[in-house]
């Protein structure tokens, strides 16, 4: 029987890296993995990549690693499905378990279970996107988002008098049924990372986020120079304070584990702050938060992903 990772050196771990993947976001996947591949090599006895496909509990049944750092985004490996793959083969791996990782994935579900602890988030709901496409199902400006993917994938800004929403009805669209519409929050772009420590969660701090043209969508993430980043953000005091606290409520209530995100808006005129959603796998490229974030409280990438490999739990 394979001895519990916490009996193992790190130096003597063979750790599996998934990267790629099924989902919209693989892009994003391969270089967070190959990225946190290169951080561990020569930090353990053996990285092993794995472009997760439906072969995947094969994949890791001939490997037989001792543990796996999950760096897949989006759906099926980032929203359960993946996760019970590795608890079935009962192999410790990074980031957030079976419950947490689905949860956090359905928007409007998770928007409810935050709601219930608290925390401040948008208004709207899920809608039929053919009656999206068709009219104004709230009042202009708002968002419109899938329901459960990340990376800003398949978001539109819609204004008044703009036709945008249209896309939704489009015959290509391949995001689900239902979107979610939500109102258009003015003001900044906010992001806290979280780590899932013994004592509880801990926030990192906190980052404002400015794109570098309009609005903060997919190439506004991931594309050299699509956005700048100041950390710390310069905001009240009180704002700061209450982003780090109910990023670590939102971690709790999600029952998230290992390293989380919480992306913010802050409506600076009517001082308010809404949280918009909670990521279980946020990315780990070179231009993404957490890394950075870490790197700001002395937590180096090579540290950060060693930390993740050292958290990973297989919980049943």
């Amino acid at each position: 029987m394979k001895r519990p990772l916490s009996d193992l050196p790190l130096s003597d771990l063979h750790v599996a890296v998934l990267l790629g993947g099924l989902s919209s976001e693989r892009t994003v996947s391969l270089s967070s993995g190959e990225q946190c591949a290169l951080a561990l090599e020569g930090q353990v006895a053996r990285v092993s990549r794995v472009d997760a496909g439906r072969d995947l509990a094969q994949v890791l049944t001939d490997l037989k690693p001792d543990v796996v750092l999950n760096a897949l985004h989006g759906a099926w490996g980032e929203d359960g499905c993946v996760q019970g793959i590795l608890e079935t083969l009962q192999i410790p791996y990074s980031h957030s378990g079976v419950l947490a990782s689905a949860l956090t994935m359905d928007k409007d579900r998770t928007k409810a279970v935050l709601r219930q602890a608290g925390v401040e988030v948008p208004g709207g709901g899920l809608f039929d996107r053919h009656e999206v496409a068709r009219r104004h199902v709230i009042d202009p400006p708002y968002i419109i988002k899938p329901n459960a993917e990340g990376s800003s994938v398949g978001v539109y800004l819609v204004a008044e008098g703009d036709p945008t929403q249209a896309a939704v009805g489009a015959d290509d669209w391949t995001y689900g049924e239902q979107v979610m519409v939500e109102p258009y929050i003015p003001g900044k772009e906010l992001a806290v990372a979280v780590l899932g420590e013994a004592g509880g969660p801990r926030a990192l701090t906190v980052t404002d986020i400015t794109p570098t043209k309009g609005f903060y969508d997919y190439e506004a993430k991931y594309a050299p120079g699509g956005s700048v980043h100041r950390l710390p953000a310069n905001l009240p005091h009180h704002v700061f304070e209450a982003a780090l606290r109910q990023s670590e409520r939102a971690h709790a209530a999600m029952g998230c584990r290992g390293v989380s995100r919480s992306d913010f808006r802050y409506d600076d005129l009517k001082d308010v702050l809404v949280l918009l959603e909670v990521n279980t796998q946020p990315g780990m490229t070179p231009t993404s938060l957490v890394p950075e974030q870490a790197a700001h409280v002395g937590m180096g990438y090579r540290d950060l992903v060693r930390w993740m490999v050292e958290d990973a739990s297989c919980p049943r």
